[in-house]
């Protein structure tokens, strides 16, 4: 004669399943399971549960048994069912993959579901429980690039050095022009937001002309110089470095951290630096934008103010930068550098040798 195992319960499982029971939003499986468990506490038979809750014996042992052998987790989740082993899955899973990853349709760059079960000669539902399983996601693509900077190790740690050990009685700026910005109007009204529905935008636009944002990051506090100008020749970059020297305190020396553009290393700009000495400059990598840290901010601008808004001339963008950098200096967040220098070299050859083994497409 089976007898049913002994049900009892510590104060956290039975407040647990008091609350799975009388929850309005818990599944209705999950409220039958624990009202069974919470009765066989009680010290109930499994007839007399099954006849009170309305269910089979078979129901109530079934998961009286798995709460006494793996508690709370037991009742939980669904038990594991039988049922026919997916052959037809297993003999050509091996293929699904392997033309996933290594091989591409001869009329388009990769594979759909469809595309790839009619050249196999399967349901396409099949193609999608194997891509799930495997994580493969065709129809993304990241994007990346490696410096080929032939002094990248040395640029990089130089600028990784200067945010992690910032120097003495200086000032760390993250500097860089965010050029041509679009002062973009629509072409009609757009609809506000309410419940139910978001805000509408047209998908056309009227260009009413451009401006360049010059802008200088302070790495430790987060405070933003800026500057908008016409355009962004070694002039207006003299200019801009004018504005740094005006609005810093003039007994700290300035660390600018920018990228490789000409117009930094103009001949005019390098005579001008030698007669302002408190000004030293550290070059990224190039194609390393991911390492200038006012790029982030430059993101954050662009996301909150720029993509969305509305502008039917150049002083309307202007005054609406303007507005964004001053409430963010009112309450400055700076960009926390982390990564070391050895962690990225690392990350960077792992990627030049995966790199060399992949075939050219």
């Amino acid at each position: 004669m089976r007898i049913a195992p002994r049900v009892e319960l510590t104060e956290e499982q039975q407040t647990t399943l008091e609350r799975w029971s009388r929850g309005k939003r818990t599944p209705a499986r999950l409220i039958m399971r624990a009202d069974i468990v919470l009765l066989a506490a009680q010290g109930n038979e499994n007839r007399e549960i099954a006849k009170e809750l309305g269910v089979t014996r078979e129901s109530v042992g079934r998961w009286r048994s798995r709460f006494a052998k793996l508690g709370l987790a037991g009742i939980e989740k669904d038990a594991p069912r039988g049922g026919r082993k997916p052959l037809v899955r297993r003999r050509v899973e091996a293929e699904i993959l392997r033309k996933t990853t290594q091989e591409h349709p001869r009329n388009a760059t990769h594979w759909s579901t469809r595309s790839l079960a009619k050249e196999l000669g399967v349901d396409h539902l099949m193609v999608h429980r194997v891509w799930k399983a495997g994580g493969l996601k065709p129809h993304l693509v990241k994007r990346f690039k490696l410096s080929n900077d032939p002094l990248f190790i040395e640029k990089l740690e130089d600028v990784v050095g200067v945010y992690l050990n910032p120097p003495e009685h200086a000032l760390v700026l993250s500097v860089d022009e965010k050029t041509q910005i679009q002062a973009l109007d629509r072409t009609q009204k757009s609809l506000p937001i309410y419940k139910g529905r978001a805000q509408t935008m047209t998908h056309d636009y009227k260009r009413n002309g451009t401006t360049t944002l010059f802008a200088a990051l302070e790495v430790v506090h987060g405070r933003v110089i800026s500057e908008c100008m016409d355009r962004h020749r070694h002039q207006e970059w003299i200019r801009f470095l004018k504005v740094i020297d005006r609005e810093t305190p003039a007994h700290l020396d300035l660390h600018l951290i920018l990228d490789n553009y000409a117009t930094h290393k103009h001949p005019n700009v390098l005579r001008w630096l030698d007669r302002h000495p408190r000004f030293h400059l550290h070059f990224i990598p190039t194609s390393s934008s991911w390492l200038n840290l006012v790029e982030r901010f430059f993101r954050d601008l662009t996301d909150k103010r720029i993509r969305r808004g509305a502008f039917k001339n150049v002083p309307d963008l202007i005054a609406a930068i303007s507005d964004y950098i001053d409430g963010h200096n009112q309450s400055p967040r700076p960009f926390v550098w982390k990564a070391k220098a050895e962690t990225i070299i690392e990350k960077v050859r792992r990627a030049r040798v995966a790199l060399d083994k992949t075939p050219t497409a």
